[in-house]
């Protein structure tokens, strides 16, 4: 479960969704500076859409997930997130599992951003780092300091996707690592048994 610490800054993270770990050594993408800002720009412009909306809880996240399908790298998350266990794993096994896992960020998260309703995420900066790029943005949120928000974006997969966030320096992806291998560990190491969880998790 995400701790009281991590609740609200975590959030942002999973809504979007999160999550991935350095991928120093990468290719060098074709991905340039200003389009990694253009989707984290429209990517952030579409949260603020869902907490403005006045929308139910089940209707934001159902949102929730379709923006975290749309600008995610979900594939590279959630197998990051899976870590070794992962290349056993048969196609359909993990098919099934990147199914779950998206469904399980959008709900674990999703259900607690009507915290954020009010609020509003700015894009200020991108800068490239190794192979990918680094888009800076501050979250205000009422009632709080704004704090630092850093969208990790890369081509990896042919399309522009986010596959990380930095949130005042937490990386979500290795929270979120923890917690699938927790699962996976309680799920005596079956891929099909932790698939089965995540839907009942969230």
């Amino acid at each position: 479960m995400v701790n009281d610490g991590l609740s609200r800054r975590g959030l942002l993270a999973a809504a979007a969704g999160g999550f991935a770990l350095s991928v120093a050594g990468l290719p060098a993408a074709a991905l340039n500076v200003d389009e990694a800002r253009t989707l984290v720009d429209k990517l952030v412009g579409d949260i603020n859409a869902v907490i403005a909306s006045g929308k139910n809880e089940s209707a934001m996240i159902r949102e929730f997930e379709r923006i975290f399908a749309r600008y995610a790298d979900v594939r590279y998350i959630s197998q990051s997130a899976l870590g070794p266990a992962g290349r056993a794993a048969s196609k359909s096994d993990l098919a099934a599992y990147t199914a779950a896992f998206q469904g399980y960020i959008a709900r674990k998260y999703g259900k607690r951003f009507r915290e954020f309703i009010g609020s509003q995420i700015q894009v200020t900066d991108a800068r490239p780092i190794k192979s990918f790029y680094e888009v800076v943005s501050v979250a205000k949120l009422k009632g709080q300091s704004p704090f630092d928000v850093r969208w990790h974006v890369f081509d990896k997969s042919g399309k522009d996707l986010f596959f990380n966030i930095i949130i005042e320096g937490v990386n979500m992806l290795a929270t979120e690592r923890a917690e699938i291998g927790a699962m996976l560990d309680q799920a005596k190491g079956s891929i099909p048994a932790l698939t089965a969880a995540l839907k009942r998790a969230g």
